[in-house]
């Protein structure tokens, strides 16, 4: 799994929790609460979807590492991929 399809996940996750932010112009170094102006329970639905959709569990302590889209792709790809070879 490359990081543009771990970006566009994300993204995606994003559109249907925030279906109103502008994800045109998003910055890969900048926090999505930031940009989007998401709250903390929008973060929580975020991490939920991935969970939902993917499987993937994130630990509360590795929250911070998905503060940005940057952060998420790194966090997440090694995780995809090894979900995808089971």
């Amino acid at each position: 799994m490359s990081d543009l399809e771990v970006k566009n996940i994300v993204l995606g996750i994003v559109a249907v929790v925030s279906p109103d932010a502008d994800l045109s112009n998003i910055k890969g170094d900048v926090r999505l609460r930031d940009q989007l102006e998401l709250d903390s329970m929008d973060f929580l639905d975020i991490v939920m979807e991935l969970r939902k959709r993917y499987k993937v569990e994130v630990p509360k302590e590795d929250y911070p590492r998905l503060a940005t889209l940057d952060g998420c792709v790194e966090y997440l790809t090694p995780k995809l991929v090894a979900i995808a070879a089971k």
